[in-house]
């Protein structure tokens, strides 16, 4: 399996989301990703991080707050935002990312 590092190399966007189990906001995150997931398809990544089982990966990208998505492309941080994000809004940021 590839590692989280790999992963965010790819050339394929990839969207992270930091979350936690017992976060409100991230458990509202998670049908809005799957909606955008099914619009998308393919031609985005999504993985989940929970920052609790996982707080290296937190810290090393200052996640200070769940749920926080952040977009890779390439091994660089394209995009971040705490909080809820509509489904249109992150179909949209998504879709400027797209070749």
């Amino acid at each position: 399996m590839a590692t989280f590092s790999d992963m965010i190399k790819s050339s394929t966007p990839v969207l992270v989301d930091f979350f936690a189990t017992w976060c409100g906001p991230c458990k509202m995150m998670s049908p809005i990703l799957e909606e955008v997931k099914g619009k998308i398809g393919d031609q985005v990544t999504i993985i989940k991080v929970d920052v609790d089982k996982n707080p290296a990966a937190a810290s090393a990208y200052n996640v200070m707050g769940v749920p926080t998505l952040i977009l890779f492309q390439n091994g660089e941080i394209k995009w971040r935002q705490s909080g809820v994000v509509p489904a249109m809004q992150l179909e949209g940021v998504l879709k400027s990312h797209i070749k």
